[in-house]
């Protein structure tokens, strides 16, 4: 008996049988990019294999030189790059799992000079414009991907995927925006198809019958001129006709002005675009984005969207993620909640991805929690992401903790995400370590301000500081008026708010603020309201499944200030700022940048501009909100210190600047590692 029968349930290929119906999505991990660091990658996929996935896929491998990310970047074009994947795939095997190699051309993705595509039309998010692939070209691309497959093979891999989506080479083949040929590669739809078809023939002819062949399938490209309802499903019976073995669900390019990985997108909620596409294909279809539990795919399965689920990110949160739904602990999942920073926000940086919530991942042959060879009694103060993390880590290797935490629920910053419009998927990070501590034997003491004198009596071995910060108070005259108010006042112990609001501070919290105060509701939680919010529409009524958006007014004028003469949300992440900066501008929010802070009264907010105070304005307004920064809250390490007690200072209460999770959950982890 199980809560997830469909999920869990294995799946007959014909030539093969996947043990259940989870595939782990592709991600690029920085890893595929030197053959140095395939030991890392196969120690990485094969945690996974171990942790119950039925099929994994890589990050993106080119199939030439052309096709590269950038500069010598990952690719599988010769039998030595073939040798060097031996130690990914043994592993995966003798793991007891399968994998399969994606195969990606960037085409005018690419961030080199070298760049090809269908049309030589530049791309809005790379900074060169490709060179358009001569019939003989194309030809030779479609060659290389049958040898990529077959060299795949011979790598000891599984299976490819063939990457159709995500307005890469494949995909702007198929979409007008991108292809503007008149030879056969162009001008009808049947033309645009011509090339993904001939690929998916070329590796199944190269690989042979028994090797699976995922196609990752644009079925919404979220962008103008993409591709109408009846190509898409045109494409997809060529494709089972060519020889795919699977068709994966791919929404969006990413040039697209429609958030589909984020927090704020809600979940499962392209599943539909899927479940449209079964009635056409008998292949098995696999659904994708924004499933992160085990009851929302099993859901999803249950309702006959899809056959498969994929799912990438949560295989970054928890490797375990299978067998914990296995064997009836989907409580202890770590889940993924979209945050992209330690991730995408990473890998466009050309940095190796990891995860915020999981700093393991992408380390598992450096960052190891083993037990150890002393248990000590240390005492954590503060039970917000970095005492959260290294808690339950110091715990789980051995180690007797006590929890100490002033407030009376854990959480700390993450209480406050929560609340966000958007955010509401970071209350399943504070659901996890609230079972961990559970599950590790952490002694948790709520409403408890600890003293230094009280932890020096009770002679812990070690204490670590993580009590975090407190809101900065700027110097403003008048910051003590009745109408001010902090965004902890704000967000957490809901004052009242009037209708017209000055922010003080545009960073993370401030923009956070602003989202809160001009949302009556959220609608990530509302799968129809966001898809109004964004002008996401079936992909059978409108071209590239786009209409116009119809965001709901914002009760309250809001103004964003900041003392910065940068743009505002300048300094936001890289794969989510815009998206926030987007959702400020749906809502009216006036963006005021290169303020001086002139007085608080009666008459509202005063504030001027330049060094010379010029263009004097008073906003009028019933609130004024304080998102001025954070000051460390560090009051007991200097006593703990002259006691001669080791102390460690982690999270916000060492670097206050710009909260930053990411830093504080790494930051705890690779401390209790070291303990």
């Amino acid at each position: 008996m199980t809560e997830y029968p469909n999920l869990l349930r294995p799946l007959n290929l014909g030539f093969t049988t996947l043990r259940n119906r989870v595939l782990m999505g592709s991600m690029h991990t920085g890893l595929e990019d030197r053959s140095g660091d395939f030991g890392k990658l196969a120690e990485y996929f094969a945690e996974r294999a171990r942790g119950g996935v039925a099929l994994m896929v890589t990050g993106g491998f080119s199939p030439n030189r052309s096709g590269w990310f950038y500069p010598f970047s990952s690719k599988m074009s010769t039998s030595r790059e073939a040798r060097e994947h031996r130690v990914i795939t043994d592993a995966v095997h003798d793991a007891g799992g399968k994998i399969a190699l994606q195969l990606l051309h960037a085409g005018r993705y690419s961030y080199h000079p070298l760049k090809v595509a269908p049309s030589a039309i530049k791309s809005p998010i790379t900074p060169f414009t490709p060179r358009a692939l001569s019939d003989r070209g194309v030809r030779g691309t479609i060659t290389d991907f049958g040898r990529a497959a077959a060299l795949a093979r011979e790598a000891g891999y599984d299976g490819v995927e063939i990457m159709g989506s995500e307005g890469y080479l494949i995909n702007q083949f198929l979409a007008p925006r991108t292809n503007k040929r008149k030879d056969r590669w162009g001008g009808s739809s049947e033309n645009r198809r011509r090339f993904a078809v001939e690929i998916v023939r070329a590796a199944r002819k190269a690989a042979g019958e028994d090797f699976i062949i995922v196609y990752r399938l644009s079925m919404l490209d979220l962008v103008p001129d993409g591709q109408t309802w009846d190509e898409i499903v045109a494409l997809a019976k060529e494709i089972e006709a060519a020889g795919a073995t699977i068709i994966n669900t791919g929404i969006g390019w990413h040039e697209a002005r429609v958030p589909t990985i984020v927090t704020s997108v809600p979940r499962a909620a392209f599943t539909g675009v899927t479940a449209k596409l079964r009635p056409h294909v008998s292949l098995p279809l696999i659904t994708s984005n924004r499933i992160n539990m085990p009851q929302v795919a099993e859901e999803v399965l249950e309702r006959g969207d899809a056959d498969m689920v994929s799912m990438a990110r949560p295989f970054l949160a928890d490797s375990e993620w299978v067998i914990k739904a296995e064997s009836g602990r989907a409580d202890e999942i770590n889940t993924c909640i979209a945050c992209n920073q330690a991730c995408l926000d990473h890998t466009f940086k050309m940095k190796k991805a990891t995860c915020m919530v999981n700093p393991r991942a992408g380390n598992e042959t450096t960052l190891n929690l083993l037990p150890s060879k002393r248990s000590k009694r240390v005492a954590v103060v503060g039970a917000g992401p970095a005492g959260l993390a290294a808690a339950t880590s110091l715990a789980q290797r051995g180690h007797a903790v006590d929890l100490f935490e002033a407030d009376g629920d854990i959480g700390g910053q993450f209480d406050i995400a929560r609340r966000i419009p958007g955010k509401e998927e970071f209350s399943e990070t504070v659901r996890y370590y609230r079972r961990r501590i559970e599950t590790t034997g952490v002694k948790l003491h709520l409403n408890r301000r600890v003293t230094a004198s009280e932890l020096v009596e009770q002679a812990f071995d070690e204490v670590v500081i993580a009590t975090g910060v407190v809101p900065r108070v700027p110097s403003i005259p008048g910051i003590d008026h009745p109408t001010v108010l902090s965004y902890v006042d704000v967000v957490r112990h809901g004052k009242p708010v009037g209708e017209r609001v000055a922010i003080i501070g545009a960073g993370g919290i401030g923009v956070d603020v602003s989202e809160f105060l001009t949302h009556a509701s959220s609608p990530s939680l509302d799968a129809d309201a966001w898809r109004a919010e964004w002008g996401v529409t079936d992909p059978e009524s409108a071209r590239g499944g786009l209409v116009e958006p119809r965001p709901e007014p914002s009760p309250r004028q809001v103004f964003l200030l900041q003392r910065k003469t940068s743009r505002i949300g300048k300094g936001l992440g890289k794969t989510t700022g815009w998206v926030h900066r987007a959702a400020l501008k749906a809502k009216d929010v006036e963006q005021v940048a290169g303020v001086n802070y002139e007085k608080i009264d009666d008459a509202g907010l005063h504030i001027s501009f330049g060094s010379k105070r010029e263009r004097p304005r008073v906003l009028d307004v019933d609130t004024v909100v304080v998102c001025a920064g954070q000051e460390s809250r560090r009051d007991l390490v200097d006593e703990l210190t002259e006691a001669g007690v080791v102390t460690h200072v982690i999270g916000g209460a060492d670097v206050a600047a710009e909260l930053d999770a990411k830093r504080a959950i790494d930051q705890g982890t690779r401390l209790a590692a070291t303990i």
